[in-house]
């Protein structure tokens, strides 16, 4: 699943294209937008802001719309020249604004919506989002007292994917949080400190607001998908086990991380 630094990223390469800016073209070629008629909603609409916040992503526009997206496991958004190939098939695209010989395009959903701003503002799915982990300033004390108001007893790993505690981390950055902090991910939430949960979120943000920056490229992972090698810092072999309702896989070193 794409986690927050993707989604940011996404933010930070559309936001020059149509922020502030009326589309030339607006389309949806996917059958389950055939009669929204977003091009007639949309048109003569500037885009005033390009946001995110977690895994969502806004396209807002004058008058009051938004363009919603989530990515969850599928999606992705895409910034091409007008004219090159595309990085997968049009057929998967589901939404395409063309401006100044750039394409903007969201290639396979699964949530894509026009809302409101009203109901934006007010969807559950967006009001009930914890702080976000690449917002400009870390709010680490509104985190933790909704991590302090969770199940004591789950996991903190599983607890770190809860996006009304914090939005924006992942499977990935959630292995590399516990890793950094040596705090073991199947520890309960309850028995870990303030100081504890503080270095996981201080040790991750940096390395995504990086990946923000210069793509997923830049990315360095220390235990994520490194199961049977060793770990960088202690040498005794990482691990990987399901948790979770999602069962997602969590990486983990049994010699370092207590």
């Amino acid at each position: 699943m794409p986690e927050g630094d993707t989604i940011h990223h996404a933010a930070a390469r559309i936001r020059p294209v149509l922020e502030g800016h009326v589309p030339d073209a607006l389309r949806t070629p996917h059958p389950r937008f055939g009669r929204d008629r977003w091009d007639e909603r949309l048109a003569g609409r500037a885009v005033h802001s390009v946001d995110a916040l977690g895994k969502h992503l806004f396209l807002r526009f004058e008058g009051g719309l938004t363009i919603h997206s989530h990515l969850r496991m599928s999606g992705a958004w895409a910034v091409h020249d007008t004219g090159a190939r595309w990085r997968r098939s049009p057929r998967r695209a589901w939404l395409v604004l063309e401006r100044g010989g750039r394409e903007v395009v969201q290639f396979d959903g699964p949530v894509l919506e026009l809302l409101t701003d009203a109901r934006a503002r007010n969807d559950p799915r967006i009001a009930g989002l914890g702080p976000d982990i690449l917002a400009p300033e870390l709010d680490t004390t509104r985190i933790l007292r909704r991590l302090r108001e969770d199940d004591p007893t789950r996991p903190v790993g599983d607890a770190l994917l809860d996006q009304r505690t914090v939005a924006g981390i992942g499977n990935l950055w959630k292995c590399e949080a516990c890793w950094a902090a040596r705090v073991d991910p199947w520890r309960p939430a309850g028995r870990a400190s303030a100081a504890e949960i503080e270095a996981m979120l201080t040790a991750i943000r940096p390395r995504m607001q990086a990946a923000v920056e210069h793509g997923m490229g830049a990315r360095e992972v220390q235990v994520y998908d490194r199961a049977g090698r060793a770990c960088p810092r202690c040498a005794v072999t990482i691990r990987v086990r399901g948790q979770g309702d999602g069962n997602r896989p969590t990486y983990w070193c049994p010699g370092c991380q207590t």
